[in-house]
């Protein structure tokens, strides 16, 4: 892969990261105000209806995928989607935004001990050095922005465990696509894999009585605006563009900018609502992008991985 594209895949991943920013603030909105299993259907809802409207006015078919493929889309499915969106709701019921996306922040460390446990992923010293600074750069930023976070409350011990299982689910989500996205694109897994976990959540939602005519006529405009957000932006534009940093530059280089979260959020609220940028947050900025920059020039120019 030439250096220019892999400068765009960066830039798509950045793109993508910054939108997942937002997901958390957005998605504890939610956690107030609907049940979890509701918005994670609605949430992914509209996600499938994006994915499949951008199929069509695209003109690409959705794929028939072999019996094999599909065992492994439902597995991507329950896991990236279905148990993923139990967690991440359910989990933002018991403690905040910021407190979540500090747990978050070890993904990139989860799914680079993941690869080279289980695939034999080659890291190399100066990439678990940037994995490490992005963690550490991740918890500067999160923890200046929200000194009090660090304070546990009675519900807080199954939050954190909650929001644990995102970070299992999403490394599963990760790694398990290898030879889907080689041999069906991003696009086609992650449709099949985001109709697959809707059809899950839909079941279950309704088996539970939680899927209303009620609830959804109830919903107000800023619940369907980040409803919206989350399924169109965080889910359906959002996958595309990991599944296809992943299938271009491996999960661990990919993992790693989802460390670029917390940063995208303190930079939005100095931007938008006006909050105090200090100089730890931006120090620990500075960490994040040095991290990622180290973890991905180590394996410049990777070949294809058949991911």
């Amino acid at each position: 892969m030439s250096p220019t594209s892999d400068r765009l895949t960066y830039c798509k991943l950045a793109a993508v990261t910054m939108i997942w920013g937002g997901t958390f603030v957005a998605g504890r909105y939610l956690a107030d105000q609907l049940h979890p299993l509701l918005a994670a259907s609605l949430r992914f809802i509209l996600a499938s209806l994006a994915l499949l409207l951008f199929m069509g006015m695209s003109r690409t078919a959705l794929a028939r995928p072999s019996l094999a493929q599909l065992a492994q889309l439902a597995v991507l499915g329950f896991f990236g989607i279905f148990f993923y969106n139990l967690c991440f709701f359910y989990g933002l019921h018991s403690i905040n935004a910021s407190r979540a996306s500090l747990i978050v922040a070890l993904n990139p460390a989860v799914i680079g001990l993941a690869s080279w446990l289980v695939f034999k992923e080659r890291l190399g010293r100066t990439q678990v050095l940037g994995i490490a600074l992005c963690l550490g750069g991740a918890a500067t930023v999160i923890v200046s922005r929200n000194p009090q976070l660090m304070q546990a409350t009675p519900s807080s011990g199954l939050g954190d465990l909650l929001i644990a299982g995102c970070v299992l689910a999403w490394a599963i989500y990760s790694l398990f696509s290898r030879g889907l996205n080689a041999s069906l694109g991003p696009l086609q897994t992650v449709t099949w894999s985001v109709l697959l976990g809707t059809v899950m959540l839909c079941v279950t939602t309704a088996l539970s009585g939680h899927f209303t005519i009620g609830g959804i006529a109830g919903l107000s405009q800023p619940q369907l605006l980040s409803l919206l957000y989350l399924g169109v932006f965080g889910s359906a534009l959002a996958y595309i563009g990991y599944y296809d940093g992943i299938r271009r530059i491996g999960p661990t280089r990919s993992g790693v900018f989802i460390a670029l979260n917390p940063l995208t959020a303190v930079v939005c609220g100095a931007l938008l609502l006006d909050e105090q940028l200090t100089t730890p947050m931006l120090v620990g900025g500075a960490v994040i992008l040095l991290g990622i920059y180290l973890c991905n020039k180590t394996l410049a120019r990777p070949k294809a991985m058949g991911i």
